[in-house]
């Protein structure tokens, strides 16, 4: 079966020597990329490359004027009809430029299709640029489609954060800050450092040739062709294809010949840590769970290179108005933030933080577990009850604020008084929920109630 990689990130030459590293690396592997940058004149252009060249290229309408829309619709037949082919161990979805990796992994896997791994490529000198930068997409002609209202900021933290591994690329321009507050931002993150120069390896780019050799392009599109090649088997990679039972087969990998005999060139087999990480295996639906407010994976306490990160936990609600008043300094105060808070006048609602660029996104995200009745536990997800237990307090249950805070030059202290002062008082608290239910409800149109 086909293995799928998804490739994503706003780190445009970032994202693209990651793609021509895996080129190089894999044998047998091909880029799939669809050009939202066509949209204006209502297409969405699509090409098949491998570390030759292109191999095809297509268009695809918008739909509903949306080119992300497009994208999800032309991506997973374009993927079965290359693993129909045969011919292929591995195919590298590129992402265009802003669209999140999370949503495509979703797309492939739910057509069946086998998601193998997720990179988002960075250039660590950019980080703290694009973490800071609130511009719409829209205006920097990077929108997917024409609602689109995400800002650069937000879109870059989600491609960041989702990604298991990152491949890093080895700036020049970035220091000891600017790694660190990568590895702050994302710590359970796999880095894997590269470069920008063109990967150089013996015969891997080579184009056959030989007219007695079938055209790989011609492979590649015409699934019924049966003169393709058999596929390369490398037993020290995970879900290769079954190797053959003869007593005589040796580890080798298989040369493998056209009807007459001719040799294909046999490509280097793929030991990179990057092709290692794209074939490693993925799990879409814990990847959405690590993600989801009431059990994501928060960074922890650090503070190393002129980058910190605060763990804000508190077991009392936040005043309404008091935090409302708040808003600004408080989500200026770090390059990102995030995580899940408690509002007193909606005591029993999940709230979600999530703060870049200089913006703030709340949502509500249901109800916290310990407003649900006993018989509705068995249907959440276990991840889900595992979180709510690390935060348990005897009276409030998962009910809580945990909030994380990331950025170099971090003002700890004042950050923390500020918080602080936002949540409820003594005689607030002690005054119970009804009373706390008929505070002014200060979040109702942000929240658009």
């Amino acid at each position: 079966m086909l293995s799928v990689v998804i490739v994503g990130g706003l780190h445009a030459d970032a994202r693209k020597a990651t793609v021509e590293r895996l080129l190089a690396d894999v044998p047998g592997s091909v880029v799939l990329h669809h050009d939202l940058a066509t949209a204006a004149d209502g297409t969405v252009v699509r090409t098949i490359r491998d570390a030759g060249g292109i191999l095809s290229a297509g268009e695809t309408p918008l739909v509903n004027d949306c080119a992300c829309c497009a994208l999800r619709e032309d991506l997973v037949p374009e993927l079965r009809r290359l693993d129909a082919a045969g011919t292929l161990r591995l195919a590298v979805v590129e992402l265009w430029d802003s669209v999140e990796p999370k949503a495509m992994a979703e797309v492939v896997a739910a057509g069946g299709l086998t998601v193998t791994g997720v990179i988002t490529a960075v250039d660590p000198a950019l980080v703290l640029p694009y973490l800071g930068n609130g511009d719409d997409l829209a205006d920097r002609g990077l929108a997917a489609a024409a609602t689109d209202q995400r800002t650069v900021a937000d879109t870059f933290a989600r491609q960041l954060e989702y990604a298991p591994v990152l491949a890093v690329l080895d700036s020049p321009e970035a220091d000891e800050e600017d790694r660190e507050l990568l590895a702050q931002l994302h710590p359970t993150a796999h880095q894997i450092p590269i470069s920008t120069g063109r990967p150089t390896t013996t015969d891997h780019s080579t184009r056959l040739t030989d007219p007695s050799v079938p055209d790989h392009a011609t492979r590649l599109t015409d699934p019924t062709n049966s003169d393709h090649p058999t596929r390369l088997t490398d037993p020290t990679v995970p879900d290769h294809p079954a190797r053959p039972t003869d007593p005589a087969h040796t580890d080798h990998a298989v040369r493998p010949t056209d009807a007459s005999g001719t040799l294909y060139p046999v490509r280097p087999s793929p030991r990179s840590a990057l092709a290692r990480a794209a074939l490693a295996g993925f799990d879409v639906e814990s990847a959405a769970a690590a993600q989801h407010p009431a059990c994501a994976r928060l960074p922890a306490e650090a503070d190393a290179h002129g980058v910190s990160t605060l763990v804000w936990h508190r077991c009392r609600p936040f005043h309404p108005e008091r935090l409302y008043e708040a808003l600004e300094d408080i989500t200026c105060a770090a390059a990102r933030s995030r995580g899940r808070f408690w509002l007193a006048d909606k005591p029993d609602v999940l709230l979600h933080w999530d703060a870049a660029g200089g913006a703030l996104c709340v949502e509500s995200v249901g109800p916290w577990l310990a407003s649900l009745p006993d018989a509705a536990w068995d249907m959440v997800p276990p991840v889900r009850r595992a979180a709510a237990a690390l935060d348990w307090h005897p009276e409030h249950g998962d009910c809580c604020q945990h909030l994380v805070f990331t950025s170099p030059g971090l003002d700890r202290d004042g950050l923390e008084r500020l918080l602080e002062s936002c949540l409820l008082t003594d005689a607030e608290y002690a005054a119970g929920r009804d009373a706390w239910k008929r505070l002014p409800p200060a979040f109702d149109t942000l929240l658009e109630v």
